[in-house]
This record gives C-alpha cells, sequence and structure tokens, in this order.
C-alpha cells in the first residue's frame, strides 16, 4: 500500500515514515498541504495520514481538495486536539479514521491494516463486478452492501483454486448462484457445470444418478448411462443440499474424491474423473458429525475452503436493489414502490431470504392494479410481521389488532358493514377503532 504522509512537524514525519517503512509500507512524506496536494495529483496514493492543523492549508480543506481529485482515497487524519466534536467533522469530511497525539503507533498500524484488508476486499469485489457488467458471466449478482462486497472478494480468491468448496447459508440466500459464479470465474469456465440436488434423488437410484450405470446392471437399466460425475469431467460438480447424503452413500462419495476414480453400477472398470467438487447445505454439517448423521472424513473433505452466505436480514441495503431487480423481470409496465411500502419491506426479516423476496415481489405485481406499490398492497405478513416486532406487549397488541382491521377492510373492499361482520364485531365499534388507530382508506 502506498501511504502519503503530510505533517509540518519534521520530528513526527521522520518518526511515522521509518515505523510504517519497518512494516512494508512506501511512504512518501510532504511537509505541508499544497507540497501533499501536489504530490497527490501526480502519484498514486490508496491512503493519506494527514495532520489536523498545519500552517496554510488546513488539514481539513487539504482532505477536501484530495476527495475532490479521488473520491476513493482512504485517510486518517491526525490531531493534537481530540474530541467528539473532532471526530464528527473529519469523518463528515470522508475521513475514514482519526488518531490523537502523540500517536500510538500500535494503533496506528491496526488502523492502516483494518484500512488495506478494505481497500484489498473493495478492489477484489469491483474485479467480480466487472466481470459480471461487461457480460462476461451468464449471471447476474445483485448487492452492493458491505457483505457482498466481502463474499466477492472471498469467491475471486477461491474461484481459480481446485480445492472443493463448501458453500453453507440459510435457504434462499442463493448458493446455487455463488457455485456457478465460482466455476465461471474458475479455469474450468469452458467446462460442464453439472448440480445434483441430493434432496431429490431417490436413495435406490442415487449411486446411479452420481456413478452412472451399465446395461442391466438392475432392473430398469435397458441401455448403460453416465452418471453424473462422468458429466462434469474436466469442470464442476455441484452437489447440492449434500447434509442429505445418506451414510452408505458418502463412504462412496469419500472414495471417489480421494482416488478420483469412479466405478459404473455394474461395471468393474475404473473411470478416472478430473472434476471439481463444490458442494452446498443449509444444515450444520458440524453438528451432523457430532451426532453421527455425517462422516467427519468427508466433511474435512469437503469443507477445505468454505464460505458463508449473508442472510437477506444482514444486507438490508440490498433490499431496494433487488426489488428493482426483481420488479425489472417480471413486471410487463413500469411500476415502483412508494417510500413507505419500501421502509416497511426493508423492516421485513425474510426468513426465506432472496427467494421469499422473490416470491413476494411476483406475488404484488400478479394482484396489483396500480403502478405505484403502497403498503397495504403488502402482503400481510410483511405488514403483520413489521408491526408486531417491537414495543411493548400493549404496542403489540394494538399493531396486531389495527393490522387484522385493515386486512379484513382491504378484503371487503373497504365496505365497513361487510368487514366487521367478519370480525364479529358491530359496525359502531368499527368506526371507533378506526378512528382511534386512524385507518382511512387511500
Amino acid at each position: 500500500m502506498k501511504i502519503l504522509l503530510v505533517d509540518d512537524e519534521e520530528m513526527q514525519r521522520d518518526l511515522l515514515k521509518g515505523f510504517l517503512e519497518k512494516q512494508g509500507y512506501e511512504v512518501t512524506a510532504a511537509e505541508d498541504g499544497r507540497a501533499a496536494l501536489q504530490l497527490f495529483s501526480r502519484l498514486p496514493f490508496q491512503l493519506v495520514l494527514l495532520d489536523h492543523r498545519m500552517p496554510g492549508l488546513s488539514g481539513d480543506e487539504v482532505l477536501r481538495k484530495m476527495k475532490e481529485i479521488n473520491p476513493m482515497v482512504r485517510s486518517i487524519m491526525i490531531t493534537a486536539f481530540g474530541s467528539v466534536d473532532t471526530a464528527v467533522k473529519v469523518m463528515k469530511l470522508g475521513a475514514d479514521d482519526f488518531l490523537e497525539k502523540p500517536v500510538d503507533l500500535s494503533t496506528l498500524l491496526k488502523k492502516i491494516r483494518m484500512i488495506e484488508q478494505a481497500v484489498m476486499i473493495e478492489s477484489e469485489a469491483a474485479s467480480v463486478a466487472e466481470t459480471l457488467n461487461e457480460g462476461e458471466l451468464p449471471i447476474k449478482v445483485i448487492g452492493d452492501s458491505k457483505a457482498m462486497k466481502e463474499l466477492l472478494s472471498l469467491v475471486r480468491r477461491i474461484a481459480p483454486t481446485q480445492w472443493t468448496v463448501l458453500i453453507s447459508g440459510e435457504t434462499g440466500t442463493g448458493k446455487e448462484l455463488i457455485a456457478r459464479l465460482i466455476h465461471l470465474l474458475s479455469q474450468r469456465k469452458e467446462k460442464p457445470f453439472i448440480g445434483v440436488n441430493c434432496a431429490a434423488i431417490p436413495e435406490n437410484l442415487f449411486e446411479s444418478e452420481l456413478f452412472g450405470h451399465e446395461k442391466g446392471s438392475f432392473t430398469g437399466a435397458s441401455s448403460s448411462r453416465k452418471g453424473r460425475f462422468e458429466l462434469a469431467i474436466g469442470g464442476s460438480l455441484f452437489l447440492d443440499e449434500v447434509g442429505e447424503l445418506p451414510l452408505n452413500l458418502q463412504a462412496k462419495l469419500l472414495r471417489s474424491l480421494e482416488e478420483k476414480k469412479i466405478n459404473r453400477v455394474g461395471s468393474e472398470k475404473e473411470i478416472s474423473i478430473d472434476i471439481r467438487v463444490l458442494t452446498a447445505t443449509n444444515r450444520d454439517l458440524k453438528k451432523m458429525v457430532e451426532d453421527g448423521a455425517f462422516r467427519e472424513d468427508l466433511f474435512y473433505r469437503l469443507n477445505v475452503l468454505n464460505i458463508e452466505l449473508p442472510s437477506l436480514r444482514n444486507r438490508k441495503e440490498d433490499i431496494p436493489a433487488l426489488t428493482d431487480f426483481f420488479m425489472e423481470r417480471y413486471s410487463s409496465h413500469p411500476i415502483r414502490f412508494d417510500s413507505d411500502a419500501m421502509t416497511t419491506l426493508i423492516k421485513y426479516s425474510f426468513p426465506g431470504n432472496i427467494r421469499e423476496l422473490e416470491h413476494i415481489i411476483q406475488k404484488i405485481l400478479t394482484l396489483s392494479r396500480n403502478s405505484v406499490i403502497r403498503s397495504e398492497d403488502l402482503p400481510p405478513e410483511v405488514r403483520f410481521h413489521q408491526a408486531t416486532e417491537q414495543g411493548t406487549l400493549s404496542e403489540r397488541l394494538e399493531a396486531m389488532e389495527r393490522e387484522m382491521l385493515v386486512s379484513a377492510l382491504e378484503k371487503h373492499n373497504w365496505v365497513q358493514t361487510h368487514a366487521s361482520e367478519s370480525l364479529g364485531i358491530s359496525e359502531r365499534v368499527m368506526r371507533y377503532k378506526m378512528k382511534k388507530y386512524q385507518i382511512r382508506r387511500n
């Protein structure tokens, strides 16, 4: 990492420069703001260490001008007047952090390493995003959150290797999509990507499905057939829901992975296989090993590299972009969410993750007659969940009651007589509660 050090105190400059160079960093020093801006405009720097108070241009002014030249530059402000106000001010200017004088060298090094790690993650994630945007890959990954950037950075590092990968995460987080992305970013991208859903194949057919069979090897085997291992030769084999594999097949899978050879059912001939195995599960395989439901040796064979996908509730800043993507995919005419509806949607916890969001958008687009989606157009589980997640018991009960009233009114086209009858209350009580909860038809 190339660092620009700006400080008007020669002793401080020499101390920090010498220390950072010993840590392996390339450091260029400037004695004031004007000299720093000249260097910054000519040379590439990833990080600037900037004294807050200097003669001439202040650290604030220098940082503002540097951000105009390169908005992506990282910076740490060094000040002799540490305070909350100072911290807020420099953060608003775009500084990543600040330090008080005298500078604690170990703290400085820790902060620089954190920024260095973040820069690497940004660069690797941007590399994947650029490849996707250029249309080189026939898939799309949506999201600009920190969690997604870290995920794409990890994928970029894992993809060129040959090791097996275990992709774990909740249902609906996009495990197969990430497996395909790993394959398409690898040297095997021109070869097949073959997927197998381990939970969808009957146990008595699983061995044939994986390894293939010879004609007459069992009842119904009217011809020879290649299994998924053979079909994937040269490419990648993706075993989805690998935690559902029966124990007796786990041993055969382990043997095939270790020996890189398979036998078709009904044949003694060994077939060499050159494949990369990618697996996925929403189960805790380590716990299954402890319970005796999954072989320990197979677990370690599959878990050479591990990717844990973030749940949608841990990357909520990606929900608007994902929503736009699904609306563009499924809507036949321009349509948008109003701010209240989007806020309600973002507050929902999405136990089914991205898949559930996709189904919610499909449902909304099918049932809505308007070009603007409002809160009342959202499915009841989304509105109900948001209304009852927070507050005291009394507040939650009131929120639940309000939600039931609104749902009943919408179901009966806001005819209060019919809505009150469906709830088992009088029309007078309905009017009272509508007034209490300020329920009005838009």
